[in-house]
């Protein structure tokens, strides 16, 4: 019996993300598409986790598994929805223990105005009501289930609902909204939360569907502290090397002017 009901949710989960949505304003333009395609967030890895199946849709020749992009989108949106309902965009949990997730997590958050927790994830967050960072989010977004363990045991034990960026190798225990896409490449990464963020501000009414949103996708992603400081100084560099522009006061000139007409 408990076979037969798993394969029923399955094939519901199946037809619910093959399915177009039914507002046209939520389908995927050819915009984002390209935006996917260029950011790699199709491309998985070489593994293939039994529950990820669903969301794959071939293997390239080396052997790299390619995900269905209409089922990425179709879980963005799902997800989007999910957190326009949170009353207060504070109870909004963020997550993310891989590097390249710190800066796409810090920007996402400041842009909804949810919480942001990058890096090591400090146990008893969620469970530990003696702690100064004790939290009680109504939803948690992790990066990756694999390094976001820690909080997603917690959100187990605190009932509180999980959306994850999955990969094609990663484990959907405890997860209840699997977002199927590249989780590991820094330009994938800070694309699928650009555009969370995007949609979810949408939703909201803040940014019209008709213009652009003005936060580029350039800033959620990770730089390296070290390449940073490398540009800074190929900057600096330059000014000091660029020639100086001649500087003319006017109004010295004026008052000159007028001691000579007098």
């Amino acid at each position: 019996y408990q076979r037969r009901v798993r394969g029923l949710c399955t094939l519901l989960g199946v037809i619910m993300t093959s399915t177009v949505s039914g507002s046209r304003s939520l389908r995927m333009t050819e915009k984002d598409m390209q935006k996917l395609l260029a950011s790699h967030v199709h491309l998985g890895t070489k593994n293939l986790s039994n529950s990820m199946k669903t969301y794959t849709y071939g293997r390239t020749k080396d052997g790299v598994h390619i995900m269905d992009l209409h089922m990425t989108w179709e879980k963005l949106i799902l997800a989007a929805r999910i957190l326009v309902a949170v009353e207060n965009p504070a109870d909004v949990t963020v997550c993310s223990h891989r590097l390249f997730g710190h800066r796409a997590v810090f920007k996402f958050a400041q842009a909804i105005g949810a919480t942001c927790m990058a890096g090591r994830f400090i146990p008893g967050t969620f469970t530990n009501q003696i702690q100064k960072k004790y939290q009680q989010p109504r939803v948690l977004i992790v990066t990756d289930p694999r390094t976001d363990h820690q909080a997603l045991d917690e959100a187990r034990l605190a009932n509180i609902p999980v959306i994850a960026l999955c990969d094609t190798d990663a484990p959907l225990r405890n997860v209840d909204v699997a977002i199927p896409c590249n989780n590991r490449g820094k330009h994938a990464i800070a694309m699928m939360y650009w555009l969370l963020g995007r949609e979810v501000l949408r939703m909201r009414g803040t940014i019209p569907r008709s213009l652009d949103w003005e936060l580029k996708a350039d800033l959620f992603v990770y730089r390296d502290p070290e390449e940073a400081a490398k540009d800074e100084e190929a900057r600096a560099a330059q000014d000091k090397t660029a020639p100086k522009k001649e500087e003319f006061n006017w109004a010295e000139s004026g008052q000159q002017g007028d001691e000579w007409s007098a």
